[in-house]
């Protein structure tokens, strides 16, 4: 179909962009392993594996842009091993299409920081994850053949959000009149963007010309707030006193060892023991900035795991 995006993924943030797309009477066409359940009829889809050269090719044949909003199994080991050759098979395929790539991108590269994160920041190699993200970035910066723009997000949230710090043990578990739970020091400023307007964003860029590819763009986010404050506004608009464990440090350092989704989210510790603030500044100056205040996100998150 002529104008048609390939959206490569369709978790949270893959629905948020169907979903902008859609309501802006856009063609659009979902690729993934298998059709999601809650799918559109009205919506194609294409099955798709991405660490299959020919699949990814298959997938976005005849596509006008593609937009690639994937994940994998939280493990260093893991990402050093599939985010590589996915983003191989992902260029090669767009270079042979001659199409663009707006590619949902984390903050993870640019390793432990202490003043805000800017898009000029160097990127590190330090540890599995952030190394991971660190390959795949200079893989597509490094391609002449693809105009590729990367939207670097924060931890997210937003309704239906479960895999998220504040997501199912968070706000959901709020929601259900239970204890929250939060694995790192809650006390600590931390951005969280809202998942509409991630796929909002993700819209912006597919729309932008091409001045705006060959280039990183950081998430705009709401004004920062601790995720205690977060929790917390989630429990007012539940209704309920906020109830909050969280697993001290020391606790978490015994434990890692022994659990290993702890010991993956120990790597990443260093988001969480200082302030995490994400500079937008570039994208404010160039698009909108307007990010949903979290009074909004929050009230509409409680309301969906309610609902």
């Amino acid at each position: 179909m002529p104008n048609e995006i390939v959206i490569l993924g369709y978790g949270p943030v893959g629905r948020a962009t169907v979903a902008a797309l859609l309501a802006k009477g856009r063609a659009v066409r979902v690729a993934q392993r298998s059709r999601p359940a809650d799918l559109a009829a009205a919506v194609p889809f294409t099955p798709c594996d991405v660490l299959d050269a020919r699949s990814v090719r298959t997938a976005i044949e005849g596509a006008a842009q593609v937009a690639v909003a994937i994940g994998f199994e939280y493990l260093g080991a893991v990402w050093e091993k599939v985010w590589p050759v996915a983003m191989q098979n992902l260029l090669d395929a767009c270079a042979a299409e001659n199409i663009r790539m707006v590619f949902l991108d984390n903050l993870y590269m640019y390793g432990p920081q202490h003043a805000p994160l800017v898009e000029t920041m160097p990127l590190s190699d330090r540890k599995r994850k952030p190394a991971a993200r660190a390959r795949i970035t200079r893989m597509w910066q490094q391609d002449r053949r693809v105009r590729v723009a990367a939207l670097r997000a924060p931890d997210f949230y937003g309704p239906g959000v479960l895999l998220s710090h504040v997501g199912e043990t968070g706000l959901a578990a709020i929601a259900r009149g239970k204890a929250a739970s939060f694995v790192f020091p809650p006390d600590q400023p931390h951005d969280f963007a809202y998942i509409p307007d991630i796929g909002r964003a993700m819209v912006s860029l597919l729309d932008a010309d091409d001045a705006a590819f060959g280039q990183v763009w950081h998430m705009p986010c709401a004004p920062t707030l601790t995720s205690r404050q977060i929790l917390a506004m989630g429990a007012r608009a539940a209704g309920v006193p906020l109830k909050l464990r969280n697993i001290p440090p020391f606790l978490l350092d015994m434990l890692a060892p022994f659990v290993p989704f702890l010991r993956e989210l120990r790597e990443m510790r260093f988001q969480w023991d200082r302030p995490y603030r994400v500079d937008a500044a570039k994208w404010k100056a160039r698009f909108w900035s307007d990010a949903t205040p979290f009074e909004t996100g929050v009230a509409a998150t409680i309301a969906s795991f309610r609902g």
